[in-house]
């Protein structure tokens, strides 16, 4: 069929369903909401499209479309479900289980007819996790039905005044909810209020004489002190005491109205500025009875080393590549001959941190320091030649988080993920090793096309491929323990030292053709012209998607390209 997305922003959902579409075998276009009803109705009469899908929308499709079109609206609520905070009622309220509802356009906003509904667990995570997981397997779920059923033409949907639904009408969740009082909430309570508002919109609170929103609540089991006091830093985030206990927040973000130049989230540490807190320091590895929070960590069992991270965003600062490039080479001292990176639920990575160089006095300089720790983990990685490296992906990678992923020997992927293995979007022409690992793994037409058109594709796509190696098909919930137990027969099998000293004869062969440096130092070059141009797109790019500006680095796609392929492996 043809299908026309409409949507306020590309975001992680609706390039999910762009991309299982495209699987599909549909020809799939996209246009911006963000940019206006005349640009939705433009589209609309360009493309001529049988469906319209609106799988994140924020404003109301412009009534003329959907009265002459067929519009079904992905609403993250199960039916009856009505309201713009579906998501954040559902955490806050502690449902256990909530659901995704595509429905028929109408007038009244979410009371259309029902045309597809997929339960799905509210697992005990932030907002944005689940929304990137359990609510996004369900909802591409539900609009891979609704389109079967209206392509087969026999379906009738559901109207939502059949005894069957019950209409529940929500408003927004607004802050006077959300926030948390810190003389009376219970750890369990914050958290709740924090992992509601994780991404977005955040909880509005005081610190410092500041109104700041907190982003993100993880607990921790042995820092204590009165309630609302701040009591340590840790790898950029700060613990908060609680009446019985303390949380860690990993993220602030100033109020637009504050005269902050910089009202958009970063690293919580940074935006308070010097506390004279104490760093309380963590070991990379944790016994199992601790609760506490840390962005990296390291465990062992058997055979297998797993050094785990997860940074909010998938974002990743100049402190972050070196801390985690510091705990790769921990790793790298222990005698085990299969290592696993990553294997936790939701991003694995988005390459550099934009919010931080945003942030900086010098964007250019930070710019060029971030991509040069960033491109120090990556060969890291690539000149391991003692152990088998495997990149085990839990939810998306994009620009040289993909990357980092395809330094490894093998790459894991959760069939839910979303990989964009491209620069271009935000006028960058890439580095970390792109133009060593992509083309040996998709040949060098197929890296080509992935790098300028720059277009999201699913796992399963990734895997034909060539850029991912093994499926994961199992729920968010299970992909660490499911990849524990690959990694286990992974060191068990037979041929490992065979394909370990298989690996280090190739590398050797490789850089004898082309050096590492070589590759590293040409990308670079490239890379620092752009920075080091204060007329390059890539600033104003940044400046633009940090800020949330509407249509930022998402372009309206215009025509669906040819199917991909490749692969070499």
């Amino acid at each position: 069929m043809d299908i026309l997305l409409v949507a306020s922003a590309f975001n992680s959902l609706s390039q999910r369903v762009y991309a299982e579409l495209t699987d599909h075998g549909h020809r799939v276009d996209v246009v911006l909401a963000a940019h206006g009803p005349d640009a939705v109705r433009a589209a609309v009469t360009g493309t001529n499209p049988e469906l319209v899908i609106a799988p994140m929308l924020k404003t109301a499709l412009p009534e003329d479309v959907w009265r002459e079109h067929p519009c079904l609206i992905v609403h993250p609520g199960p039916p009856g479900d009505r309201g713009p905070s579906s998501l954040d009622w559902a955490i806050a309220d502690q449902a256990p289980e909530w659901g995704v509802t595509v429905l028929q356009a109408e007038a009244a906003m979410d009371a259309g007819d029902i045309w597809a509904a997929v339960p799905f667990p509210t697992a005990p995570v932030g907002k944005s996790d689940l929304y990137r997981n359990e609510a996004s397997d369900a909802a591409v779920t539900a609009v891979l039905q609704a389109v079967r059923r209206y392509a087969e033409g026999s379906f009738k949907p559901l109207p939502q005044s059949d005894p069957s639904i019950g209409v529940v009408r929500r408003g927004f969740l607004r802050q006077e909810r959300r926030r948390v009082d810190w003389e009376n909430d219970s750890t369990a309570t914050v958290l709740r209020k924090l992992r509601g508002a994780d991404s977005q919109p955040g909880v509005l609170d005081e610190l410092h004489g500041r109104e700041l929103f907190l982003h993100g609540g993880h607990p921790e089991d042995q820092l204590r002190g009165r309630p609302g006091e701040l009591l340590a830093t840790r790898a950029g985030a700060v613990c908060r005491a609680t009446r019985d206990g303390a949380v860690w927040i990993p993220e602030l973000r100033p109020r637009k109205n504050s005269g902050d130049p910089a009202p958009f989230k970063r690293p919580a540490a940074s935006v308070l500025g010097p506390t004279g807190l104490p760093e309380a320091a963590v070991p990379l590895e944790l016994p199992p009875d601790r609760s506490t929070w840390t962005d990296i960590r390291y465990r062992q069992r058997g055979e297998v080393g797993f050094v785990s991270f997860s940074f909010p965003g998938g974002a990743m600062s100049t402190d972050h590549c070196r801390r985690l490039l510091a705990a790769y080479r921990h790793a790298l001292s222990r005698p085990t001959p299969v290592l696993v990176l990553g294997c936790a639920r939701d991003f694995f990575s988005n390459g550099i941190h934009l919010n931080v160089i945003e942030a900086s006095e010098d964007p250019a300089a930070e710019s060029w320091a971030n991509l040069n720790a960033m491109d120090d983990l990556v060969e890291a990685v690539l000149r391991t030649t003692d152990r088998l490296v495997v990149a085990a992906l839990g939810g998306n990678a994009a620009a040289g988080g993909v990357m980092l992923a395809l330094a490894a020997d093998e790459v894991w992927c959760r069939t839910g993920a979303v990989l964009n293995p491209h620069y271009r979007r935000m006028g960058l022409y890439g580095s970390e090793f792109w133009t060593y690992s992509l083309p040996r793994r998709t040949g060098t037409g197929t890296a080509g096309r992935l790098t300028t058109e720059a277009l999201p594709v699913s796992a399963a796509t990734a895997h034909g491929l060539g850029l991912v190696d093994r499926l994961v098909p199992v729920p968010a919930g299970e992909f660490t323990a499911e990849v524990d137990l690959m990694a286990a027969a992974l060191a068990d099998a037979p041929d490992l030292g065979r394909r370990i000293d298989a690996k280090a004869s190739a590398r050797a062969r490789d850089e004898a053709v082309r050096p590492l440096a070589d590759h590293r130092r040409a990308e670079l070059a490239r890379m620092h012209d752009i920075f080091f141009d204060p007329a390059a797109p890539y600033h104003a790019l940044r400046s633009a998607f940090v800020r949330k500006l509407p249509g930022a680095c998402a372009r309206p796609l215009t025509q669906a390209p040819a199917p991909l392929t490749g692969g070499t492996r």
